[in-house]
């Protein structure tokens, strides 16, 4: 379970890592534009609100590949605060923001986070 468990935090680790880029470099190419649905106008001019959660997402993935590396207990530890943390984050994201939200950043980072309670 434990292997399953890093697997899984990896997977979230990475996918902020993925939202970093796409937010801070690709927000107003066909990728960015693509994950946001604006058009060239409005992501010119939300690109900078955009960079600014784009490193938001690239702490979350450093936290997580933090807390894969880390010996336990700390290890442990790290990687349940930056679960919940991703686990707000797509929660708050999904009521206010876009519903798309909950099931491409709540849902990965409560089973991760399950499996890593599971795993203790």
């Amino acid at each position: 379970m434990a292997t399953t468990a890093n697997v899984l935090v990896g997977l979230v680790a990475a996918l902020h890592a993925y939202i970093l880029v796409l937010e801070m470099f690709l927000w107003e190419r066909k990728p960015g534009r693509a994950l946001s649905g604006f058009d060239a106008e409005m992501a010119r001019a939300t690109a900078p609100l955009a960079a600014n959660q784009g490193l938001y997402n690239g702490f979350l993935a450093a936290g997580l590949a933090w807390g894969l590396i880390a010996a336990d207990p700390t290890g442990f530890r790290v990687q349940i605060f930056f679960l919940v943390c991703v686990l707000v984050a797509g929660l708050y994201g999904g009521f206010t923001a876009n519903r798309r939200i909950f099931a491409a950043q709540a849902l990965p980072g409560a089973v991760a986070l399950a499996a890593v309670l599971l795993a203790r």
